[in-house]
């Protein structure tokens, strides 16, 4: 053990002691993995589910993300008490020793958990650079209306294209240099960990300084009842409409995580030495670092809708809203012009995007390393890490067609089976012994894992109709049922 280790542990159990304050402010000095479960889940698909959600319902939704980060937090503590419990056992090759003994068959759960890892955090790569590089075009054209970006057939320009590549070429030197320092660990971790810190906190004020801009026109009554959940999911008479709702709610509840967080999260644990005295703080480190910024920006986020006047009280899933559209129809509130507000707006979307983009390299770092049974050596981490890179084509490319579908069908199948391998994980006896549980409190627990288990299951069926089946059989040539 490290001198520095055995220090934390120390002051660890010092903290343990300090009345409740000065206890959480210990704790939250120390946090760091949950870090990069922000970065990764504060990308360019949670900012388009709280646009979606804000423009749509206004704040009638506010209680939609907490609940859907919350049972990923539960499901988050599970992986930490394996983890932390057995951390001498590297967590693949560990699952797919027990699920050897379980049932031969399900090793294949374990490999499968660890490839759609790196096939989500490749995919989606490509709509963070194209997330920020369209930010970037949004902006640009704010300050100079004539710049001729896209042609007649929606193509890009010359300018359009040295924009896209610049962008993309700046991003994503910045985060080689600090993925590669987290990879020779120690200051570089901390590096890496400020890096994420300064990224959440200018995605934070970002959108906070939109909503201060626009901080009279808050219906203060309104917000309270939809961070309750008064209006639940709001009703709509047209039952197309109101299903498309339900379908919205349903998707962003079971789908607030990744399959890659659940691989990157318990190899972060262990890359900062964490073991069996830091069970508490990892519960802070949660709640602090990964829960409390996703539920605060993405309800920034969707209260910015609302009092920036794209909300138009209709209630209606406003499918053509995209972060972009959203960003030029805020206003000002008085404080700033049109032009800067779009800047404020577009600057959040590339911090959200350069988060994404450096945990999915991390992501792939640690994942190749464990497949191949590899020693996590500086050199090889950063090789692996770049191997989603290829995703800078995003800035300007969509993916062929057949490209998403493949990779929602694996990706959003094997969350719920991770969850699956988790919930039997943390209650292995064989596995965990005494550290398993018992008592009301254990059951309570498994109960919100079970809830968890059915919210991903039930958000990988929905978004795999929305975003596999529905576009391979689109509806209009769908084959009717037989009667």
């Amino acid at each position: 053990m490290s001198d520095k280790l055995a220090q934390e542990k120390e002051l660890l159990r010092e903290i343990a002691s300090r009345p409740p304050v000065p206890r959480a402010l210990g704790y939250i000095k120390l946090t760091g993995p949950g870090l990069l479960q922000s970065a990764m889940t504060l990308g360019a698909g949670s900012a388009a589910a709280s646009v979606v959600a804000g423009a749509s319902f206004g704040y009638k939704l506010l209680w939609v993300q907490p609940v859907a980060m919350f049972l990923g937090v539960m499901m988050f503590i599970a992986v930490s008490k394996i983890v932390l419990t057995r951390s001498n056992d590297r967590p693949y090759w560990g699952f797919m020793r027990e699920m050897n003994n379980v049932c031969q068959p399900f090793i294949i759960l374990v490999f499968l958990w660890a490839f759609a890892s790196i096939f989500a955090s490749v995919i989606w790569h490509f709509p963070q650079y194209g997330l920020a590089a369209g930010a970037i075009r949004s902006v640009v054209q704010q300050f100079n209306p004539a710049a001729e970006i896209l042609n007649a057939d929606n193509s890009y320009t010359a300018l359009g294209y040295q924009i896209s590549f610049f962008t993309a070429a700046v991003i994503l030197l910045v985060n080689i240099t600090v993925v590669f320092n987290y990879g020779r660990g120690g200051i570089g971790i901390r590096i890496y960990e400020w890096f994420l810190r300064c990224m959440i906190a200018l995605v934070f004020l970002t959108f906070l300084l939109v909503v201060i801009m626009n901080f009279g026109k808050i219906n203060w009554i309104e917000l309270g009842k939809g961070v309750i959940g008064w209006y639940g999911i709001p009703y709509n008479e047209d039952p197309a409409e109101y299903a498309n709702t339900v379908t919205m709610v349903l998707g962003m509840i079971g789908a607030a995580v990744g399959i890659n967080m659940t691989f990157l999260y318990p190899y972060s644990l262990l890359k900062k030495g964490w073991g069996e005295e830091h069970k508490t703080l990892a519960k802070w480190d949660l709640g602090m670092t990964m829960f409390l910024p996703f539920v605060l920006i993405t309800s920034l986020i969707m209260i910015a809708m609302t009092v920036s006047g794209v909300y138009d009280g209709t209630d209606i899933v406003q499918v053509a809203i995209t972060p972009l559209a959203a960003a030029a129809s805020l206003t000002s509130g008085g404080f700033l012009d049109q032009k800067w507000a779009t800047v404020i707006f577009c600057g959040g979307l590339v911090g959200m995007s350069c988060g994404a983009i450096s945990a999915h390299m991390t992501c792939c770092g640690f994942t190749w390393c464990e497949m191949l049974g590899l020693k996590q050596t500086t050199w090889k981490f950063r090789l692996f890490a770049l191997t989603p890179s290829i995703g800078v084509f995003g800035v300007v490319f969509q993916l062929p067609f057949w490209f998403p579908i493949a990779a929602s069908a694996i990706c959003l199948t094997m969350l719920p089976i991770a969850y699956f391998l988790f919930f039997m994980m943390s209650n292995n006896r064989h596995y965990l012994g005494n550290a398993v549980g018992k008592g009301l409190w254990h059951w309570i627990f498994n109960l919100i894992l079970i809830v968890a288990l059915i919210a991903a299951t039930t958000g990988a069926i929905i978004k795999l109709k929305s975003g596999v089946y529905d576009k391979v059989f689109p509806p209009s040539v769908q084959q009717p049922m037989d009667k």
